[in-house]
């Protein structure tokens, strides 16, 4: 919707970009699409906030997942536009058809090396040496990026689903040394990654590295991004609550719309944009990553407030906050404390009873699909690759 209305407005006058070929400005709204998962989820993530952990979990999934999304986006539209190709409705066809195969195969590719790389945890006797363990991880990790980017598939999408089994069934196989540890070092390298490119954004707005601003095209861009973000997430709402037994409120909608932050994402793959118009593409991703970021970033706490999305620490029973260790994936235990929480992650720990962020709750009964993979990931997934199976002591260090 943003590429579509950017090149309808470039075909109107009110700014200069390619108007023979879409692609371009296609290019643009794949990118600007990107909500970044460290300006949201530092902001939300504040202990001080005590964000609903089902807002917190959604935000979480698309700001993420998104980000790999837009990058296999972009490189499929980019590379129709940089190979000269006369832009016609079967281009568009087979861009869509690329992303499709590019998607599934970088899925396959993460998946399986992290799948191999559970089985090794899981069957050999790494855990007397956690700095091997470790160095595994990194290596599998690098490797599913690698191998993706080498057939020509999406690196970043490759590595997050590999993250994403990995953190499903090989935490089971770590030694607590090695839990502890990758934790920190892999968050420490991500942080450090983030400032810089915080820092590169930054320098390049107030040193004057950028020559061609718009203040229309930033404007109308920032714009058609608000306008999208709320006409799609009212949509895919209500589709979602027609299935959930936990429904996405009115003001959770809100919540989700105001919490579209732009920033690294967006703003290093606007750095790639192609053809002769990627300066003023990049200023208006600079400010609109500036914009975002200081305004809605700023006034997320009252907004939160404002709407309801603050957990209140009475919701929670002293039971549930002095829950035992093992019923959870990670290892950090809360205690109450003058009517808080003594630790700032407890909303966000992920229970091996619920699968859900919080404290453990009535296990609900699964039904369908979903029932189907839980039986299957319990029987044969998890004794082959590590995790809670049958027969097994229930806890991340059995």
């Amino acid at each position: 919707m943003v590429g579509l209305l950017t090149f309808g407005m470039g075909k109107l006058g009110a700014f200069t970009i390619d108007t023979g070929n879409p692609m371009e400005a296609l290019c643009f709204g794949s990118l600007i699409s990107a909500v970044d998962p460290v300006a949201t989820l530092s902001i939300i993530g504040s202990p001080e906030l005590r964000c609903n952990p089902l807002l917190y979990s959604l935000l979480f999934g698309e700001s993420v997942l998104n980000d790999a999304v837009a990058i296999v986006l972009f490189r499929s539209f980019a590379s129709y536009y940089s190979d000269d190709i006369p832009f016609s409705r079967s281009t568009l066809t087979s861009a869509i058809l690329n992303f499709t195969f590019v998607t599934l195969g970088s899925i396959v590719a993460g998946v399986s090396m992290a799948l191999a790389c559970c089985y090794i945890c899981k069957h050999t006797h790494l855990k007397h040496s956690p700095k091997h363990e470790i160095c595994l991880l990194f290596l599998f990790s690098y490797g599913s990026y690698a191998f993706a980017e080498a057939v020509s598939l999406s690196g970043v999408m490759a590595l997050f689903f590999c993250g994403v089994i990995l953190s499903h069934y090989n935490s089971y196989n770590l030694s607590r040394e090695s839990q502890i540890a990758s934790e920190t070092i892999f968050k420490a390298l991500g942080v450090v990654a983030e400032y810089l490119v915080f820092l590169f954004m930054g320098t390049g707005f107030f040193t004057g590295r950028f020559r061609h601003w718009n203040l229309l095209f930033i404007l109308s861009a920032s714009f058609f991004c608000l306008l999208a973000r709320a006409l799609h997430i009212a949509g895919i709402s209500y589709l979602a609550n027609i299935g959930r037994r936990q429904k996405i409120s009115r003001n959770m909608q809100v919540a989700i719309w105001f919490s579209g932050l732009r920033g690294a994402i967006a703003f290093a793959l606007a750095q790639n944009m192609p053809g002769p118009h990627k300066d003023i593409y990049t200023t208006t991703t600079l400010c609109i990553c500036i914009l975002t970021t200081c305004v809605c970033g700023g006034l997320t706490e009252p907004m939160l407030e404002k709407l309801g999305m603050k957990v209140k620490p009475s919701m929670f029973s002293t039971n549930d906050l002095e829950m035992p260790i093992a019923a959870c994936d990670e290892p950090q235990v809360s205690s109450p404390r003058e009517g808080g929480f003594e630790s700032s992650s407890f909303q966000r720990r992920r229970c091996s009873t619920t699968g859900s962020f919080g404290p453990p709750d009535v296990e609900r009964p699964h039904r369908g699909i979903h029932r189907f993979w839980k039986d299957f990931d319990r029987r044969y997934m998890k004794p082959t690759f590590g995790g809670q199976g049958e027969g097994e002591e229930e806890g991340p260090y059995s």
